[in-house]
């Protein structure tokens, strides 16, 4: 088996391909904080940052389902980025009651950037297991 190839044994997460988990995560991402600055009235860059954050997992995920040669690099810039999420969702508990929304939008941050590292972790592993019982 090719490395840069998809294979029918790739790890999945509720049959999603950690490719097309990163794709709706960034887009979940990107619809959130778009809701959110609606819903608050928010007229502060800030409470586009989920946006900022969104926008390079959606593009990775694009590149990554139709140049699957750039899949290792990519989903190592995407784990990256799921870690800059997770840290900013610390700061919830900095200031989880100053304001709603932004504390709102910090949980999840913290939550779903916790969630999504863990997948990719899980999905390298898996992968070096199958490098390990496969190899040629």
């Amino acid at each position: 088996m090719e490395e840069s190839s998809h294979s029918t044994e790739d790890f999945r997460v509720f049959s999603l391909s950690i490719e097309l988990i990163t794709l709706i995560y960034g887009l979940f991402m990107v619809v959130w904080a778009f809701s959110i600055s609606i819903i608050a009235e928010s007229s502060s860059l800030t409470s586009l940052v989920p946006a900022f954050i969104g926008c390079p997992l959606i593009l990775i995920g694009f590149i990554t389902m139709f140049k699957p040669t750039l899949r290792k690099a990519l989903m190592h810039i995407a784990v990256l980025i799921g870690i800059l999420a997770f840290l900013g969702g610390l700061d919830f508990f900095r200031g989880m009651f100053n304001n709603y929304y932004a504390g709102l939008s910090k949980l999840m941050l913290l939550i779903t950037g916790f969630v999504y590292v863990y997948f990719c972790v899980q999905s390298f592993l898996f992968v070096r297991r199958q490098k390990k019982s496969n190899p040629n």
